[in-house]
């Protein structure tokens, strides 16, 4: 188990740090990579989506990382939702094939749930700080929000083989999305216990 005091809520001081953190973690992600498969363009490109997809966790003080920057969570409490707009402008400028990616975003929208609920958008951990704990920590306390509020959490899943991690911490995956020739996206809800 890992000491809740390694879990630090993000400042804007943290950003650059958490942002490479993230970049490290999910360089091998097919989601993302189907987006930027370039490596030059993944490097470049998926630390500003990051920032924009990011940006509203980051303002609700809803963004955590482990101390040493090892990994984060970006939570969007209920009721607030990505920077649509940021988003879109961002992927529309950097990405080939946006009329599919737009797809998948219009897609996930369908399975996010219609009642106030926490939303885990981004979770990473540093590849060489995987298996020690981190991932679950940073869901760890607003799981336990969710239950004593009685609130509803919803992610996607951008990896087949992160789906038994998620379901031993309550989540039932819902069905599966793809767009064009995208890799399959597993989205996810925890209910309340």
């Amino acid at each position: 188990m890992i000491a809740t005091s390694l879990i630090q809520v993000a400042t804007n001081n943290d950003i650059a740090r958490i942002i490479d953190a993230m970049t490290l973690a999910f360089a091998t992600d097919p989601i993302v990579r189907w987006m930027y498969p370039d490596s030059q363009q993944y490097l470049k490109q998926f630390p500003n989506f990051v920032k924009a997809f990011g940006s509203k966790s980051i303002e609700n003080n809803t963004t955590y990382f482990i101390e040493g920057y090892k990994g984060a969570a970006f939570w969007f409490p209920p009721n607030t939702e990505p920077d649509e707009e940021a988003l879109g402008n961002l992927l529309q400028q950097t990405v080939s094939h946006a009329e599919e990616v737009f797809g998948l975003l219009e897609q996930m929208s369908h399975y996010h749930p219609s009642e106030p609920c926490w939303y885990l958008g981004i979770l990473g951990v540093d590849p060489i700080q995987q298996g020690q704990g981190y991932g679950s920590a940073l869901m760890e306390d607003i799981l336990a929000l969710c239950d004593r509020e009685k609130k509803v959490a919803y992610l996607e899943s951008s990896k087949l083989s992160n789906i038994p991690f998620y379901e031993r911490r309550g989540f039932e995956v819902m069905g599966q999305i793809q767009a064009g020739d995208s890799p399959t996206l597993f989205p996810m809800v925890r209910n309340p216990r």
